[in-house]
């Protein structure tokens, strides 16, 4: 037998009388289709008209007992049951749960900034979403290029974006000062820090991206000054190893300075008045397209619990 499909052309289909022809295929009552659907027996009814129309058959069929299905309904029902199912799912969001979760969470940030804001996560997925797997990158690069790209799902960072910022959100996770780094040897060590002293001294920078003057110098240049710059590294780790036996100082934000600081023969000082800045800003950042995503949304949550 050859069974020949007429085309159809779904933008001349209402599919909303597909919930409409499910409550009337299921109950096979035009009045109870009404009531189940919180709708008049008479609107029921033209939708039945229109459905009939639009299947080129009668579904609902009279018997001497009421009403029957006819044979394409009998058909059509356990398949309309499942699409309807398949769309409700599709539309609603999907339910994220931790125990059961295998997600792979993908973060960025500098090995310290890392270790301040995202290393108390790993005990909150351990007791709470033991299948899931944290992957951690903190090799210099441009942060926001990784979030831009979908690589990450967050990136943690006292930096901004230079662009496009209106594709990402971001949380607050941590505020700090600049504080200098040196020596407990450094002849500079037992006062207070003068200007004129830490411009006759040797420093290090840490700079994420390799280029340009940092903050420090920025700030110098607007007072008519400049530093002797001996040392450029690329991340925090370091830092300890090239000052705890060295002349150099280092300025880095408080809350990082003290990981470095932590066992090591360093201390930190305040910087000269004439260079105190605002607060220091850590942000999580994520992209707009994860936003609404629910276990990146749960992973927020659990962040600002654990810091």
């Amino acid at each position: 037998m050859i069974i020949i499909m007429r085309e159809v052309n779904l933008r001349s289909v209402d599919l909303n009388l597909l919930v409409v022809l499910l409550q009337l295929l299921e109950s096979r009552h035009v009045t109870r289709a009404a009531e189940r659907l919180h709708m008049s027996q008479p609107a029921v009814s033209r939708a039945l008209q229109r459905l009939r129309a639009t299947f080129d058959d009668p579904l609902l069929v009279r018997t001497t007992s009421g009403f029957d299905l006819s044979a394409r309904a009998e058909e059509l029902l356990p398949r309309l049951q499942q699409l309807l199912a398949g769309l409700t799912e599709l539309i609603a969001e999907p339910e994220f749960i931790p125990s059961e979760a295998k997600d792979v969470v993908r973060v960025y940030g500098l090995d310290l900034e890392v270790a301040c804001f995202v290393s108390p996560l790993i005990q909150v997925l351990r007791r709470e979403a033991p299948w899931m797997r944290l992957e951690v990158r903190t090799e210099p690069r441009d942060h926001f290029e990784l979030l831009e790209q979908g690589d990450v799902h967050f990136c943690v960072t006292g930096m901004s974006p230079k662009t496009t910022e209106d594709q990402y959100r971001r949380l607050l996770v941590g505020q700090t000062t600049s504080v200098c780094v040196m020596s407990a040897d450094h002849p500079l060590a037992d006062s207070d820090l003068m200007l004129e002293d830490y411009l006759k001294a040797s420093h290090g920078l840490v700079s994420i991206t390799g280029r340009g003057p940092g903050v420090v110098d920025d700030r110098l240049a607007a007072l008519g000054k400049k530093r002797h710059l001996a040392l450029r590294l690329s991340n925090f780790m370091t830092v300890a190893d090239f000052c705890e036996h060295t002349d150099l100082l280092f300025v880095l934000p408080e809350i990082v300075a003290q990981k470095v600081a932590h066992g090591r023969n360093i201390v930190l000082k305040a910087v000269p008045e004439e260079l105190h800045t605002p607060a220091i800003n850590f942000y999580l950042y994520w992209h707009e397209r994860y936003h609404r995503d629910p276990m990146c949304r749960w992973i927020r949550q659990r962040i600002l619990d654990v810091i």
